[in-house]
């Protein structure tokens, strides 16, 4: 026979990696302790359940904890723990997938109709070939049946035939809770996990010493975060790497034939950040394309190194990183406050929460702004730390908000650049320094409540002024307490212009709508409204309400409520607030959403 016959031969006899080293007993099956050791005691027990829901990730030994379970139940040779033998006849059959009477196989992605599950409850009805053994039927992708088909085999589940288990494996369980929740009542549910990075990479260690073939972490840690937690993609991905690889796994090989980011050019970028070189970001990008990294690959590893180095700055975690990087991880994530590391990792989560990025016609837009938004970052502070320096200036009064005002209009002063949802209302302006505590504004911030300071000089020196409130204030604080306005009527009010174009007389400007008939009709409100707001305010108020109107071409016309509008004249009232316009006339600022 020719040397080529001899590797054609070979090539054809060949298994893939993933089914060369699939389990063949319950202590094999990595990390899913709690699934293998209950079923290994059930079998020793004979405390064996009708029906098994096994759900999980895709390729974290589901699939192969069936086939596990259905060797035990049928191997003559099983150990007095439960265990199967793996080597005999019934259990290479069963393992390999073969053809066997009481061991089938069904893939419900393509027998998911209610005839297929009638035959299946049909074929149920016979028993096994022999009296020790159990006929198991392993369901894969169960999500995939119908509901009329849930509904067939429901029958059998509830009255099961004797030495007759069904396993159902799915990926969405909550498929199945949805059209057959009775079904999931009749099954024992077990949950697989995700693989570690430290586990995957540890059978990828042993699978290799099997196979005579060196590789360092710098190699096998890439495949292994590539996997996401799946033991059989980690597998499928060294099967790939190996026909590139001789006898030895470099990391260069696994980059280069799965076109995984280096580690270093993350490094390179946390440094170009840590220095604040913004220029530098569009020839880094501009270098990323030159030697050829999909950026959407970019991306997605982007977000895992920023989790990466955030994990790092917390607790130190290291164990997941190449050992000869792991200095410079350290390194440089001391170099960044634990803040703008969350921040950063926010903002690079949501550029593709609709896969924007990934349907982008030119993602490289969008990736040079999210790393721009990233070297700016140096430019945030704590909206906090602006109120408390403005109120601590000698020539202040000491300007206190409302507890809770900031956070409930959850600000964002910034001149170019949006803080994400959920993220920490920050102020950022050009050239701040990170603690607004040392500097102070470039003019002196005088109390806008004319009324404290007369007070104050009434009830004499060292007296307490009284509580009391500017009109604009005073209103609002009724509006958050609900016990003078109903709910109905508070959000017209909140979008409400106040304005007092004489001395106790207050203007209040309602945009027109079912809000403003209401209000206009309802008088006992009114008055309320009138007391409530003259005893916060410490005057005497005479309050008119009246429609909101701009003038057009056509004369005056009633300004429609919408969203923008409301926004628009939400800002602008945070913009009158003492302290935090103080703060944006003084370092020119720009309020956003």
């Amino acid at each position: 026979m020719s040397d080529q016959d001899q590797v054609q031969d070979a090539s054809a006899a060949r298994q893939a990696l993933a089914r060369r080293y699939r389990p063949r007993r319950f202590a094999d099956i990595a990390l899913q302790e709690h699934v293998s050791a209950t079923l290994r005691g059930a079998v020793a027990r004979g405390r064996i359940a009708h029906g098994y829901l096994f759900a999980g990730p895709r390729g974290v030994g589901k699939t192969t904890a069936a086939r596990v379970l259905a060797m035990a139940l049928n191997c003559p040779d099983r150990t007095a723990d439960g265990e199967p033998c793996g080597v005999c006849d019934s259990c290479e059959r069963i393992w390999a997938g073969k053809t066997s009477l009481d061991v089938v196989e069904i893939d419900a992605a393509s027998n998911r109709g209610v005839d297929d599950a009638r035959d299946l409850r049909t074929r149920a009805m016979y028993a096994p070939t022999d009296d020790r053994r159990y006929k198991v039927y392993i369901i894969d992708e169960a999500h995939m049946l119908t509901r009329e088909a849930w509904n067939a085999l429901l029958k059998v589940l509830e009255e099961p035939p004797p030495r007759v288990v069904f396993v159902f494996a799915t990926t969405e369980p909550q498929k199945i809770q949805q059209v057959a929740a009775p079904v999931l009542s009749r099954c024992q549910r077990f949950d697989f996990r995700r693989m570690t990075t430290g586990s995957i990479v540890e059978t990828l260690r042993n699978v290799l010493a099997a196979e005579g073939i060196e590789a360092g972490d710098d190699a096998l840690v890439p495949i292994a975060r590539h996997a996401e937690g799946g033991m059989r993609d980690a597998l499928s991905l060294l099967d790939q790497v190996l026909a590139l690889a001789d006898r030895k796994l470099t990391g260069d090989d696994v980059r280069r034939v799965l076109g995984l980011v280096d580690d270093e050019v993350f490094l390179e970028l946390f440094q170009i950040l840590a220095d604040r070189r913004h220029a530098d970001v569009f020839a880094y990008v501009d270098r990323l394309i030159d030697q050829g990294y999909d950026l959407a690959e970019y991306y997605r590893a982007l977000t895992d190194a920023l989790r990466t180095l955030l994990m790092v700055k917390l607790d130190g975690a290291i164990d997941d990183i190449r050992e000869d990087l792991r200095e410079a991880y350290v390194e440089v994530a001391g170099r960044f406050a634990t803040g703008d590391l969350v921040r950063m990792l926010a903002q690079a989560a949501e550029l593709d929460t609709d896969g924007r990025f990934r349907k982008s016609a030119n993602p490289r837009i969008a990736l040079e702004l999210l790393l721009l938004r990233f070297a700016y970052m140096e430019h945030a502070v704590e909206i906090e730390d602006v109120i408390r320096a403005l109120g601590g200036q000698g020539n202040t009064v000491g300007y206190r908000p409302e507890p809770g005002r900031i956070r409930e209009a959850a600000p964002v002063v910034e001149p170019r650049m949006a803080v994400p949802a959920g993220g920490t209302a920050v102020a950022k302006a050009w050239e701040v320094p990170a603690s607004a505590s040392e500097v102070a504004p470039p003019h002196v911030v005088q109390d806008v409540r004319p009324d404290v300071r007369d007070n104050a000089a009434v009830a004499g020196a060292g007296a307490a002024p009284p509580e009391v409130e500017s009109p604009e204030a005073a209103l609002r604080a009724l509006l958050d307490s609900g016990n003078v306005v109903p709910a109905g009527l508070r959000s017209f009010l909140r979008a409400a212009r106040i304005s007092e174009p004489e001395p106790g007389r207050l203007v209040i400007d309602v945009p027109p709508g079912p809000g403003w008939e209401r209000l206009s009709a309802d008088t006992a409100t009114r008055i309320a409204l009138q007391e409530a707001l003259a005893s916060r305010t410490g005057r005497q108020l005479t309050v008119e309400l009246r429609a909101a109107q701009f003038s057009g071409s056509t004369g005056d016309v009633p300004v429609p409520m919408t969203p923008e509008r409301l926004r628009r004249e939400k800002l602008e009232k945070l913009r009158r607030e003492p302290g935090l316009g103080a703060a944006i006339e003084a370092w020119d600022l720009e309020l956003i959403d």
